[in-house]
């Protein structure tokens, strides 16, 4: 690289840690500050950073990553009930946005060729933009997510057919034959069949044997190694590498390793992501947006129009209110990279660069202000309608009944993993209440599916402590394990209410004076209260009175541990072998339209041959708890199922069969 090159890079880090730093102190989406680090580094201002093949190659990558891990929140049966979304939703937008924007280039003086791959270039949107945005919004599984992404794989599959066009109007072929195109068909849905059944085959024994080794970098190298072979398989007959991750990802999502999956791709998938982020806000060409500024806006403006009110008109049979589907629209509503792609063909070949240029500087404008609607959708939505909208009363229920929980006495999880899940399943069946802060926002839609009060945020935010009603709290439990952060919380609750007990759970004893430092009122190392119970068992099969055992304990417990702490210390954690992973697992499953569940019982499912065991259904917002066999099952329901990776996977296909 030379040291030049390793001064862009630092410049570059630099750069994104200041302004992502200051977007995050703002509340503002971190992609807008990936974009404006893109447009102040790029070649259009400062030209501090050169654009470069290898730079755009790990940020197409990113997306790759970023789609790898949507496709582990679905699976195979979940996408087959998805069909008629997909290829009849995706296909009416594409199709009708496209011959939209095609028939106003056609006036504008375009070829019929060049118009329609106008028109395909402004068809597609930005799946990493909309994918990113609504997972941190926690909306990626609500009515118009699912819709909206729908769309996006749709998108996806179509960007093969408007790549092929745009090549041949390139090479300034005339004779636009079928055949070519077919056989491109042909090759795609091969190599989709051959991803789905080989992989679906292969994945499941190849980590149980990589996990048998427990070996964390091995892990680690067969994850990159799936993504990516997928992804290079559907680029190698013409769809994107994006297409292919998440594929991959929705493989995986069948196998006990799911969460471990996620896990070690997430670093991967951050970083370049970002980068990804950043080439898009170098492309945003600013003297041309200053010297067509007029035009440039009105372009941005009628992009937006034309999508949102196609998808917002097509979209309106699939959801049951005009709210969900305008939402769906303006999610989908901005322009993307593959219509980017598209233009810059025409750009480069010379092929009426003056239409063209002004168009790529406004799909890349969308792009930029795209978080910020997506952000705002619903707001926006009701604006437009002028009404409160249907499609906001389940959502502003649970704002309401959260608002009014905070206020009540209430305990606070700090983390809602499989440890705070058990408290607050304890503590609601003793008729207590909890509300849980997360991090992870595929665990927040989880627990918001099964109708748990759980929020998104930062435990050591005081701020979100202070929403989630510290003032009205009996008891804060932290459940994290790693004692650095768990310290940081207890110094954030001090700092905002000095007398309300802590409690904190830790894997060993390192931290424990330290958290005793900070604040905590007890500190429960697990190793050493596992250590106490199976002391406790010893004890009394042999014959020890039941007070002089809880006498013991109680002293050991007293004297912190003392005893235990001086024999030996806890083991490094090691990769999760066959039998830890096979623990169940809790999954809402969203029931679309045209499963067959929908008008069937729960004995009905039960009786098909789904062997996991139905929790809750939420409907419209209300969640009923140990659902009777005889409950009637409706479209949209929300159903919390547990069991085993591979008895859920048996149930959702059960449940979501065409």
């Amino acid at each position: 690289m030379g040291t030049e090159g390793l001064g862009t890079v630092l410049i570059l880090l630099a750069a994104v840690v200041a302004v992502v730093a200051a977007f995050r102190r703002l509340r503002l989406p971190p992609i807008l500050g990936y974009l404006a680090v893109g447009m102040a580094l790029g070649p259009h201002a400062f030209a501090l950073v050169p654009e470069s093949a290898t730079t755009s190659f790990l940020a197409e990558i990113g997306v790759v990553f970023l789609l790898f891990t949507l496709g582990l929140e679905f699976s195979l049966p979940r996408m087959i009930a998805m069909r008629s979304e997909v290829f009849g939703l995706g296909a009416l937008q594409v199709g009708l946005t496209s011959l939209g924007a095609a028939g106003l280039a056609f006036l504008a003086g375009s070829r019929v060729e060049i118009a329609l791959v106008i028109g395909g270039a402004v068809a597609m949107s930005s799946t990493a933009i909309v994918v990113q945005q609504l997972t941190e919004q926690a909306e990626i599984n609500r009515t118009h997510g699912r819709l909206a992404l729908s769309i996006l794989l749709f998108q996806d599959l179509s960007f093969v057919l408007f790549l092929a066009l745009a090549t041949a109007t390139v090479r300034g072929e005339t004779d636009y034959s079928l055949l070519p195109l077919a056989l491109a068909l042909g090759k795609a849905a091969l190599a989709l069949l051959l991803v789905l059944f080989a992989g679906r085959l292969l994945a499941r024994p190849l980590f149980f044997e990589i996990a048998r080794a427990k070996g964390h970098d091995l892990f680690t190298l067969a994850v990159l190694l799936v993504a990516l072979a997928s992804a290079w398989l559907t680029a190698r007959v013409g769809l994107s590498l994006a297409l292919g991750g998440f594929l991959a990802g929705m493989l995986l999502a069948e196998t006990e390793y799911r969460h471990q999956v996620e896990a070690v791709i997430r670093p991967f998938r951050d970083v370049l992501l970002g980068l990804f982020f950043i080439t898009i806000g170098m492309l945003l060409d600013l003297p041309l947006l200053g010297r067509d500024f007029v035009l440039v806006s009105t372009l941005v403006v009628a992009l937006f129009v034309l999508k949102a009110t196609v998808v917002a008109l097509v979209a309106r049979r699939y959801c049951d209110n005009w709210f969900k589907s305008l939402r769906a629209g303006l999610v989908i509503g901005a322009g993307g990279e593959f219509g980017f792609a598209l233009l810059a063909l025409l750009v480069k070949s010379g092929t009426s660069a003056a239409y063209v240029q002004p168009l790529l500087a406004a799909i890349t404008v969308s792009m930029v202000v795209s978080p910020f609607v997506i952000r705002h959708n619903k707001r926006i939505a009701r604006l437009l309608l002028r009404e409160q909208g249907p499609g906001g009363t389940a959502i502003a229920r649970e704002a309401a009944i959260d608002a009014a929980l905070a206020g009540r006495e209430h305990v606070i999880l700090c983390g809602f993993g499989r440890v705070g899940q058990n408290i607050a399943r304890m503590i609601e069946r003793q008729g207590h209440e909890f509300i849980a802060i997360e991090l992870d926002p595929a665990r927040v839609r989880t627990a918001r599916g099964a109708g748990d009060p759980v929020v998104f945020g930062d435990s050591a935010d005081e701020q979100v402590l202070e929403s989630v009603g510290l003032n009205a709290a009996s008891v804060v439990v932290i459940t994290f394990a790693d004692p650095a952060i768990a310290i940081g919380i207890v110094r954030a609750v001090r700092r905002l209410r000095a007398d309300v007990p802590i409690l904190v759970r830790t894997q060993d004893d390192a931290a424990l004076e330290q958290l005793q430092a900070a604040g905590a009122t007890e500190v429960v190392p697990e190793t050493f209260e596992a250590s106490l119970m199976l002391v406790s068992h010893v004890l009394l099969f042999l014959n020890t009175p039941m007070s002089k055992v809880v006498r013991m304990v109680g002293e050991t417990r007293g004297q912190r541990y003392a005893a235990l702490r001086s024999v030996f210390r806890t083991p490094d954690a090691e990769l999760p072998d066959s039998d830890e992973t096979s623990l169940e697992e809790l999954r809402t499953v969203v029931l679309p339209p045209g499963a067959w569940a929908i008008g069937h019982t729960l004995a009905e499912v039960t009786d098909r041959g789904a062997q996991a065991m139905f929790s809750a259904v939420r409907r419209e917002g209300i969640v009923g708890r140990d659902p009777a066999p005889s409950t009637v099952l409706r479209e949209g329901d929300v159903l919390v199922v547990s069991g085993r990776p591979e008895v859920l996977e048996h149930a959702e296909a059960v449940l979501l069969a065409g």
